[in-house]
């Protein structure tokens, strides 16, 4: 199964209409999230994921978010495979979230 792609407006509608419901995951490591983050985010760097993988609920959406989209790309498909079945990844990641949702977040 490939994960579909979510817009971070749709993300952010997803978070904000069904909080209880809806994880986004934020897979970039602890440097990067010191420089920019998203309020609501579940942080898991991406090397940790396979470890940490009883800390997610299988039964929410999941929309995986990183940098630009390559890493969370890959993330999503590995839940996937893991048999995740509601999960995205968030395109252009927190960068095109800084562009198009909130221009408050810090892009590098």
């Amino acid at each position: 199964m490939t994960p579909s792609l979510l817009t971070p407006i749709e993300a952010k509608a997803k978070l904000a209409a069904a909080p209880g419901g809806f994880v986004l995951l934020d897979c970039r490591d602890a440097k990067e999230l010191a420089i920019a983050s998203v309020p609501g985010a579940t942080h898991v760097p991406m090397m940790e994921i396979p470890a940490r993988l009883a800390e997610l609920d299988r039964t929410k959406e999941i929309a995986v978010m990183c940098h630009h989209g390559v890493r969370s790309g890959q993330v999503a498909a590995f839940l996937a495979k893991a048999g995740f079945p509601r999960v995205s990844s968030v395109a252009g990641g927190i960068d095109r979230w800084a562009r198009e949702v909130d221009p408050t977040v810090a892009r590098y």
